[in-house]
């Protein structure tokens, strides 16, 4: 799928802030029409775009509830029969308001900001996927999620962030099972779990400057990556875990 502009609509989530902010700008830049998402997408930037833009719909979901997914499912369903695209880029590392932050020892584990994680980080994109599946089948499409090299197992040298590392391990096998469920119920499409490398938005802000220098991107530059790799995607490559280089990473 390389065409400049895609023939159906795109879905982001978390598109108010950070990388899905930053890919709503870029699709809808190259003429893309966009559904975005996030909790309260009028009381955010996607407002101000949505004034001057009328390839852009946006939808309230807030996908960590249980019906957060179907409702966002069934919302863009009412606007088109088609996905060329859908891009999860929801996810919570920390909340200082709810006193979540990536747990440094054991004894720092809490089974509410544990569940929370996993609802947002992996529930989240695969029960988006389950209520999106007839949006997906008939034509070539995309279903992406943003992932983290963190949640590689065989790369964990470090331990801690165990919510944050888990739920995005959890992330990636259930892509990646429905990737081997997808060559059979939807051929054309494409299912990838998406590492952008550490960017500059208000999830990596608080350990920045632990980042080696030059390995801090922005925004704009990742979310061009990232689509260069999307463009570039085909059913041959679905079940993969990728960088913002298209390169495989370790499970």
């Amino acid at each position: 799928m390389t065409s400049e502009s895609l023939p159906y609509p795109v879905l982001i989530t978390g598109a108010s802030s950070g990388i899905g902010l930053a890919l709503t700008h870029l699709h809808l830049s190259r003429g893309d029409h966009v559904i975005a998402s996030s909790r309260q997408p009028d009381h955010s930037p996607l407002a101000t775009l949505n004034d001057h833009n009328d390839r852009l719909r946006l939808i309230p979901a807030d996908l960590a509830t249980a019906q957060g997914p179907a409702s966002l499912a069934a919302a863009t369903a009412g606007y088109t029969d088609h996905l060329s695209r859908v891009i999860h880029c929801a996810g919570v590392l920390h909340d200082s308001s709810h006193n979540r932050s990536p747990e440094k020892r054991l004894e720092d584990l809490c089974a509410e900001n544990l569940e929370y994680s996993f609802r947002l980080n992996a529930w989240a994109p695969i029960l988006l996927a389950q209520g999106l599946l007839p949006l997906l089948r008939q034509q070539p499409a995309v279903f992406a999620a943003i992932s983290a090299r963190v949640g590689s197992i065989t790369d964990n040298h470090l331990g801690g962030w165990y919510s944050y590392r888990s739920s995005k391990a959890a992330l990636n096998q259930l892509l990646r099972t429905f990737a081997v469920e997808a060559r059979r119920r939807a051929p054309k499409l494409t299912v990838l779990a998406l590492h952008p490398g550490t960017t500059d938005t208000p999830l990596s802000a608080p350990f920045q400057s632990r980042v080696p220098e030059g390995k801090l991107f922005s925004p704009p530059w990742v979310a061009e990556q990232l689509t260069q790799q999307l463009d570039r995607a085909t059913p041959e490559q679905s079940g993969r875990f990728i960088n913002w280089q298209g390169d495989t990473l370790p499970w």
